[in-house]
């Protein structure tokens, strides 16, 4: 436990505060119950005491619909708490369960490149739902128990003081096993919580498209179902120690529960014997005592309940204190020039290990740049930062002059698109997929975006056009066609910065000819930033910026370039010239 148990329980009580007014008339039905519950044991007292013994059938009979009518009272008013009980528990697991959603919305690509996705969707789903009980069972019950002890108490001493004592004495009792429970019950959900997120994680993995191929395409199934079976018999064995540590409890619990009434029975019995106390009054005191010791045992578990319920609560409120890396800035952007300038930027992933060191550099509005360098110098981690997916340690980024870290987030990614090879497509149809890129966007819109991405006469021959689902990350559509997509997409969201990676190297040459095309109607007017692995991008380009290292080491022209030699002229004799001299033949 990280924080005092009371931390936790003083927040979880703060969620309550919107429902104030629903908790009143809680209240008010506890208290009606509570009442109607004191009543039950003295009718059965008059029926031994007066009816049967008078044979007043009259008396037997109205006591008897008296009863008869507490119990059918009692029921409407327990249906009206459980429902508003259930209601402010679903209403406080929908608040968490936003707010969880919103927070994890606002976390940097850090916080997701080094979280397992199932641990995050175990956190979102079954952390919070595995609350349930303790805010529509167990804080609503404390309050009930209460009530009910203190009032069976007021009736006890009133009624027969010297036997109240005794049936008092017993009370204590049920304290003693709670804190041993209550912390054993709080390690194993704990536990149990973590080996479920595993075990989801394995799960989203296992079962994706991509996950599967990969299991299946290398025969690692047996090793994969070994993984899966064990991580589910720790969480079965967990939730058995869970569980009997609960039932072990409760059987001590229940013996304390029996002791009451048998050494009530036994002094009773002899003050009945004696003349000094009426059948019916001993039998409606002891059944009075299941409205003391069953509430008492009830109170004695919440502290093993809650125990059990804030070890989730500290899951979800590790979630919730989460702070963003990249935070909004205050600035709200309105349409951009595209001037890109780094000045002295120092980045790494790990703090001690910098991907960029001292880069600066200034895109022009309107201007074609040109990244090219080898693998892990750190082109992409530059049109990270162009994104703000990330700051920089040292130095800044600025667009049109203004740090990005004083800029509103959502108004500098309205105005960049990006297309990368690795194009996600979420599993839903083209043109949910499409509309990411402009909500409101027309169907005619769609088809002019379409035809300059040269997708959409393959969109029209699909059985349901626009509307076709397209599998879970596009898995129904080939790379080419995920790529002009992701175009089309990009082309409707009008973006005054591309960030593009134009890998095309793995694609067919037609695909490859489609999708150059498409980028070509896509770039004019805007400042382009492309990871460059094309010759003909690079005789384009107004600007090549060669990174090595994660710096900067040459930039200029094309021609600049080859004349001043170097890593650029060395990486153009070795990856583009080659090309050039094919296309020549």
């Amino acid at each position: 436990m990280s924080r005092p148990f009371s931390y936790y329980l003083r927040r979880t009580l703060s969620l309550f505060r919107p429902y104030w007014l629903r908790l009143l008339v809680i209240f008010l039905t506890i208290l009606v119950n509570v009442g109607l519950g004191t009543l039950p044991p003295l009718i059965w007292a008059f029926v031994i005491d007066r009816a049967i013994p008078e044979a007043n059938f009259h008396l037997l009979l109205l006591l008897v619909m008296a009863a008869i009518g507490i119990a059918v009272l009692g029921g409407l008013v327990g249906v009206a708490q459980n429902y508003l009980t259930t209601w402010i528990a679903q209403r406080i697991i929908y608040d968490l369960r936003g707010q969880l959603f919103h927070k994890l919305q606002r976390m940097s690509l850090r916080f997701f490149t080094e979280s397992r996705t199932g641990e995050i969707m175990s956190r979102v789903t079954s952390d919070v739902a595995g609350i349930e009980g303790a805010i529509s069972g167990t804080l609503v019950a404390v309050v009930t128990n209460l009530l009910t002890v203190g009032w069976t108490l007021s009736v006890l001493f009133a009624w027969h003081w010297k036997l109240a004592l005794v049936a008092v004495a017993i009370l204590p009792l049920f304290v003693f096993p709670t804190r041993k429970v209550g912390a054993f019950r709080w390690r194993v959900t704990s536990l149990a919580q973590q080996r479920l997120a595993e075990l989801n994680s394995l799960i989203q993995e296992a079962l994706s498209v991509s996950g599967h191929l990969v299991i299946q395409a290398f025969a690692r199934e047996p090793e994969v179902e070994e993984r899966f079976s064990r991580l589910s018999r720790d969480l079965m064995i967990l939730n058995i120690r869970s569980r009997l540590a609960g039932r072990w409890f409760f059987a001590v619990l229940g013996l304390f529960g029996t002791l009451g009434p048998a050494i009530i029975y036994l002094i009773g019995g002899r003050m009945v014997m004696r003349g000094e106390l009426t059948i019916g009054a001993l039998v409606a005191f002891v059944s009075y005592l299941g409205r003391l010791y069953g509430p008492s045992s009830s109170l004695a578990n919440v502290h093993v309940d809650l125990m059990s319920a804030m070890a989730l609560f500290e899951r979800i409120y590790q979630y919730l204190d989460l702070q963003p890396e990249v935070s909004d800035g205050p600035v709200v952007l309105g349409t951009l020039r595209g001037e890109i300038q780094f000045d002295n930027v120092t980045f790494g992933y790990q703090p001690d290990q910098p991907v960029l060191r001292g880069v600066s550099f200034t895109a022009a509005p309107g201007q074609l740049v040109a990244l090219v360098g080898p693998s892990g110098s750190g082109k992409t981690t530059i049109t990270y930062l162009v994104q703000r997916l990330f700051d920089p340690q040292q130095g800044r980024v600025l667009i049109d002059g203004i740090d990005l870290r004083q800029v509103n987030l959502a108004s500098l990614r309205r105005q960049i698109g990006v297309v990368t090879q690795e194009t996600f497509l979420f599993h839903a149809t083209i043109r949910e997929n499409l509309l990411y890129g402009k909500p409101d966007a027309s169907d005619a819109e769609l088809e002019t975006a379409l035809r300059l991405a040269n997708i959409w006469e393959l969109v029209q021959r699909l059985p349901d056009k626009l509307d076709t689902i397209v599998g879970e990350r596009g898995f129904k559509l080939s790379g080419g066609e995920k790529q002009r997509l992701a175009i089309a997409r990009a082309i409707l969201a009008d973006p005054r910065i591309l960030i593009l990676d134009e890998a095309t190297s793995s694609l067919d040459s037609e695909s490859e000819a489609l999708i150059q095309q498409a980028l070509e109607r896509l770039m004019p007017g805007r400042t382009s930033l492309v990871i460059a692995h094309r010759l003909s991008t690079i005789l384009k380009a107004d600007l090549i910026l060669v990174v090595n290292n994660g710096m900067i080491v040459q930039q200029g022209t094309h021609a600049q370039l080859l004349a001043e030699g170097g890593l650029y002229r060395r990486l153009y004799e070795e990856q583009f010239r080659p090309g050039l001299e094919l296309l020549a033949e």
